[in-house]
């Protein structure tokens, strides 16, 4: 199962990268976006950087390093 929702979870992100007009026609832009990354991109920029944080958890749990990730980076935060 974690091979099917990885698979998805980057074919969603590079949907989101590609298809980033396509996404801003039709959900509209994002005004902390525009006003904090950029004046004319940074809702585009903002959709493409979801896209990349989708297709990263996507390898993630391809691979199966994404409780190892999430140990190793903020999993001290929460273990004591």
């Amino acid at each position: 199962m974690r091979y099917f929702i990885g698979i998805v979870a980057a074919l969603v992100g590079v949907a989101m990268i590609v298809k980033t007009e396509w996404l801003i026609q039709n959900f509209g832009t994002n005004s902390w976006a525009e006003e904090h990354l950029g004046y004319n991109g940074g809702s585009r920029l903002l959709y493409k950087l979801i896209g990349l944080v989708l297709i990263f958890i996507g390898f993630l749990l391809i691979t199966n390093l994404f409780s190892g990730f999430l140990l190793g980076t903020v999993g001290k935060i929460f273990i004591r």
